[in-house]
């Protein structure tokens, strides 16, 4: 991998991980016409970088909700009360993909790294997108962004959001998408489904990161150069800052339609694709 090929997946990282669109759907396909055939140690250290660029993301995350997270540090200091209660929230909704995602990772990267289960991702989450918005227009009776804030979330809502987390552990649910419903399933404004999302993705993407770093290191290490990984990391953190702050205003505006429809054209792009070439 040299530095092109970095930068293409740190744009496709950055720009995909905090839309609902799932960025490791993105970056799957993105390898696949990227790379030529591999021998097994490569195709191994490239599955594992595609896990660990989301660092880059992480760091956006941290930067532009700075003072949340550091409400959430004093908090767990007994400093901050509402710190304290939206950091336990957070650690409820990472427990269960803290507990499952271990067992289930050479599991989905042996039978789910492929276009078919992609493409099959991508629609069943459009139409999930397509249900929880409608329903979630009928809520608000008219207000473009009616819901609870985050001080009004309790630990059993937070599970919630935590249990369908783990449903984009399959590449092309999203991750994004997943928690953005379960926020929307809660009762939560669009902004601060988002915001949620983001925050728990700060912590479940950290723990996934390192947790690849630990087990995959040395695979990496023997066919990966470092300049290009931490390369791509950065472009990662700088275009995942943008596409936040453009994603907040623009759910907030206008709702999830837009990728339900991206997410449709996208799965019939990717099955044309299977079956031509099959």
């Amino acid at each position: 991998m040299g530095y092109g090929d970095a930068l293409v997946y740190g744009l496709v990282e950055g720009i995909t991980e905090f839309l609902p669109i799932s960025s490791t759907g993105h970056l799957v396909l993105t390898k696949e016409f990227l790379s030529s055939p591999l021998d097994d140690g490569a195709e191994e250290a490239i599955n594992s970088y595609l896990i660990v660029i989301q660092g880059g993301a992480i760091l956006a995350v941290i930067l532009l909700y700075r003072r949340r997270v550091w409400s959430v540090v004093l908090g767990f200091a007994g400093l901050n009360p509402q710190g304290r209660r939206l950091g336990a929230n957070l650690l409820f909704a990472f427990l269960p993909a803290a507990l499952m995602g271990p067992f289930l990772d050479e599991l989905i990267e042996a039978f789910l790294f492929g276009l078919l289960p992609i493409a099959f991702a991508l629609f069943a989450g459009a139409v999930l997108m397509y249900w929880v918005e409608a329903r979630k227009k009928s809520e608000s009776s008219g207000m473009s962004d009616a819901g609870k804030s985050l001080n009004d979330l309790n630990l059993r809502s937070s599970l919630l959001i935590g249990v369908m987390q783990c449903v984009a552990m399959w590449p092309g649910t999203s991750r994004s998408m997943m928690t953005i419903v379960g926020g929307y399933l809660v009762g939560l404004s669009r902004r601060k489904a988002a915001e949620f999302s983001f925050l728990l993705g700060m912590i479940t993407l950290t723990a996934a990161a390192g947790y690849k770093c630990l087990t995959k290191w040395q695979v990496m290490k023997e066919n990966l150069e470092l300049g290009p990984v931490a390369f791509g990391c950065l472009v990662a953190g700088a275009s995942a800052a943008l596409s936040v702050v453009w994603l907040v205003g623009y759910l907030a505006r206008r709702g999830l339609g837009i990728f339900v429809w991206y997410r449709i054209i996208l799965s019939a792009g990717i099955l044309g694709v299977y079956f031509w070439e099959g």
